[in-house]
Parts: structure tokens; sequence; C-alpha cells
């Protein structure tokens, strides 16, 4: 299976260990509890799912990579104690609680969240001393003397022997406890993630390109040859950063996290294209509805393959720019029920020094809110940003009366609805700013391309990609109405992709 399936068949696998009976006892009892086993290739992004997971379950998430852990460290170190029975002094054995166990209960203590997924990667290179140990984990739960709280789920992962050398083959007896699912590396269901954490488009732009070169282990005379998800995934957080700073990006650079030396000089060369695609083609000025005739001239003779990175780069300016509208959306809404609680007091005759105060707790309690989910690493990127705006907004509004000296209650309200009122006012001048793009958007692809293989691109990315469905959904776009009819997408888009495979760069 893929990732993506691997993903929804833990997610409901963790859903069904969580259910509860109608006394809160959980349906199936810990030690009844296979853990998962998450069977494949190094970086194909086992660690990002189980993020994933817990961010959207709003469980929490403790990580370890078994490949450190000693025996003391994983079971808890011995200690003597003293003992009666029946009538008689012993020194008895003891262990101090497990590390890994220890840290289950600091996560729950800290962010009280009592539920969550305990994560243990590289579970088949544990050392030598700790192996015998692992079945009684994976049965029963239990490191040492101390088992898992209920309520959290075990899932493991490991790499096959190809991969690594430190690998220990199970037996049947371990196997037997677990529930293995073997994983393997797929470029489209990466995809979606990737463009959902916002990777630099010449990476999409080159794997939609050569897609065999997404993911490569090789043996060569020199070592292993290899390219990973996770390669890839660092390397266009280096390009973004290193575009920020203005500083050139060479082969050197790529082959640090490209480590199959055909691909880096294949991406290199693409990458060198790339920018000077950034170059002629004025991207700005296409959604402003203002590129020069020389531009589109120059669009419609292009290759295929620059017409393909062109539309990448329009197509990730429009995801970038309707997923920040779709967030303010979100934030004003959100803000709606403070809102509303400040009205209903200030109308029951609280004064402005108390809906001051009300504004500051509520400022509070989402601050409070966001730090429990984040010790619980069950905060996603989106929930930090829209928490954080919605922090600002509070305090900012508690600020504003305090010092505006106002007394009234119905006169703080009116200061903070001011303010709210003034972020929806730009939040409906920046849909009909968008709007506006995205109708030169259509315009331009239209009058370079037609109907042709680019119009069914922007179509079909209107039509599967979250945020600019969201967008059109909401407000409505003619243009995408109009050529969604006129395009037959399912035969089209199996034709172009037929395209973009026998691409050859």
């Amino acid at each position: 299976m893929n990732i993506s399936e691997a993903k929804k068949y833990i997610k409901d696998s963790v859903k069904i260990y969580l259910k509860k009976d109608e006394e809160g006892a959980y349906r199936i009892p810990l030690v009844r509890q296979r853990p998962v086993f998450l069977l494949g290739a190094p970086g194909i992004g086992k660690t990002a799912i189980m993020e994933q997971i817990a961010q959207e379950l709003g469980i929490a998430l403790v990580s370890y990579s078994m490949t450190h852990h000693t025996r003391q460290s994983a079971l808890g170190l011995p200690f003597i104690v003293h003992r009666e029975y029946e009538g008689h002094t012993f020194d008895v054995s003891e262990y101090t609680m497990s590390e890994i166990i220890a840290s289950v209960y600091e996560v729950m203590e800290q962010s009280g969240i009592h539920e969550g997924i305990l994560f243990l990667d590289e579970i088949n290179c544990v050392s030598e001393t700790l192996a015998p140990s692992m079945l009684q984990f994976l049965q029963y739960k239990i490191f040492g003397r101390h088992q898992v709280p209920e309520g959290w789920i075990i899932v493991t992962a490991g790499n096959p022997p190809e991969y690594n050398k430190s690998v220990r083959e199970f037996d049947v007896v371990t196997l037997d406890r677990m529930k293995i699912l073997e994983v393997e590396a797929d470029y489209e269901s990466w995809r979606a993630y990737a463009k959902d954490r916002n990777l630099h488009t010449a990476v999409l732009n080159y794997l939609d390109m050569k897609k065999e070169d997404f993911y490569l282990v090789e043996t060569t005379v020199r070592g292993k040859s290899y390219v990973t998800a996770r390669g890839w995934e660092d390397l266009s957080q280096m390009l973004v950063l290193y575009e920020e700073e203005g500083l050139p990006v060479e082969e050197s650079l790529i082959g640090q996290y490209l480590r199959n030396d055909r691909v880096a000089r294949e991406f290199s060369a693409y990458y060198d294209l790339y920018r000077k695609y950034q170059q002629d083609y004025r991207v700005e000025d296409v959604f402003m509805g203002t590129v020069s005739e020389q531009v589109k001239d120059r669009a419609r003779k292009a290759a295929f393959d620059e017409r393909l990175s062109l539309m990448g780069m329009l197509l990730d300016k429009l995801r970038l720019e309707l997923r920040e509208n779709g967030e303010q959306a979100k934030r004003l809404k959100e803000l709606m029920n403070p809102l509303r609680a400040m009205k209903q007091k200030a109308e029951a005759g609280e004064n402005a020094a108390k809906l001051a105060a009300l504004l500051q707790k509520q400022a509070d309690a989402r601050e409070q809110a966001m730090e429990s989910l984040a010790s619980a690493g069950a905060l996603s990127v989106g929930d930090k940003q829209t928490g954080r705006a919605m922090v600002r907004f509070l305090r900012e509004g508690a600020r504003a009366i305090l010092t505006e000296g106002l007394q009234n209650g119905q006169e703080a309200f009116a200061e903070v609805k001011k303010r709210f009122d003034a972020m929806v006012e730009t939040h409906r001048k920046d849909t009909e700013r968008e709007q506006a793009r995205l109708h030169s958007l259509f315009g331009f692809v239209e009058d370079c391309f037609g109907e042709g293989n680019e119009m069914l691109l922007l179509v079909t990315e209107c039509t599967v990609q979250a945020d600019c469905a969201a967008f059109i959904n909401t407000y409505g776009c003619e243009d995408y109405g109009k050529h969604n009819e006129g395009l037959m997408l399912t035969e089209r888009g199996d034709m172009l992709a037929e395209e973009i495979r026998n691409l050859d760069l």
C-alpha cells in the first residue's frame, strides 16, 4: 500500500482502539490491541503521517527512535528495596520507570490530553539486550514493570533489511502480535502532502515530469546511491532559504540531499531553467492582467516542458493566495464567538474594564490551549497561525479599551467591533482582488493555449485542490464554470498524464 492508504488504516485503527462502552471502558482492552508495524523504505513519510494523525484526531503523540535505546534506558534502572515475606526480610530488585513510559506521563501532565499515540521508530533495530523484552512489550504494553497508560495506542515502524544492516528480523511469535503494513514509496500520495506543506514548485514540477526519480536506492561501485522523499523535502526548504538570501544554488548543494549523481545533475539543470522561466515570465503580471504580448507569444511557442513549468509557477501562486484567503475567513469566523460573548456582557451592563479583562482571559485560554496541543505534538501549523492571530486580536482589543480610557461597556464593545469590521472589510477587498486575479489567470491561459492541456491543468487544480475548490464553491467563478463544462476531464487527464510520462528532459 502507499503512505496515504497506510495513514487512513492507522487512523481508523486508532479510532477503533479508542472506542469506549457505556461505562467508559475501552471496548478493546489494552492487552488485546495489536500494535501497528509500519514496514517501509526510509524517508517515505512514516513519521510525518503519525504527526498528521495526532493533529487531525486531537490526541497526543510521543515519538521515539529505538536505535539508541539500551535495555536500561528502555526498561528502567534496577535498585534494591527491602521486602518482608512471612516474617523474613529480603533484598529485592525493583526498576525505575522506563524513560519511554515516563515521557508519556509527562506529556499527559503538561498537555492535559490523556489519549495518544506512542510511536516507536526503528523497532526492528533494537539492541541485542533489549530484543527479548520486545515480545512482552508488544503483547502486554509493558516496559520493565510499568505499563503504557490506557488510551495510548502503540504504532511502530521499521525499514526492510535491504535498507538497514542493523535490522533484526522478527520471529513468527513476535510478528503474530502486530498488524503489519508494508508501505511502498508512491509519488502521487507524497505529492498531495508536499503541496499541503508548500514544497518548492521546482521540486514538484521536476517530479511531475520525472516521477521515476522520486525514490531511488541503488548499489554502485562507490556504495549506496539514493534519493528519498525526505531528501526532496529537505532540499525544498533549503531552496526557499537560499532564494530568500539571494545565494546561488549549485549542484554541490543539491547533491547533499539527492545522493544520486544523475538525479542531482538533472535536477540542477532543471532548476537553472526554472529560475530562468521565473525571470522571463512575469508571473505577477499574469495575475494583474498586464502581461505583455511578447510574453504571451513566447508562451504559445514554448516547448511542452517549459509550458508545464510555467503552469506550475502560476498554479502554485494561485494555491498559496487562496489558502491565505481561506485562513483569513477561518480566523474571522472563530472570532465571532468571543465577540458574541462580549456583546452579551456589554448589553447586560458590564463596564469597559471588565470587558477588557474578559478579552484578556479569552486570550489566555486560547494560548493555554495552544500550549497544551503543542506539548502533546497535536498542534498543526495552520491551527498555530490561526491561534496566534486570534490571541493578538483579543489582546490588542483589550489594550485599546484601556488605552482609550473607555468606561462604558457599550463603547468598549463598539471599539472592538470596529476593529473586527475593519478586518472583515480587508477580507472582502482581498476576496474581490483574488476573484479578479483568478479571472486574469483564466484569460491568460485561454489567450495563450485555448482549451489545451494547460487549461485542463488549471481546471483540474481548481477542482481537486482543497483551497482552490473551497474559494470557488464559496464565491463562484464564471471562467471555471465555462471551461469545466467544455473539458472532458477524465479522458483528457489520462492523455495529459501519458504525455508527461513520455517527456524527455
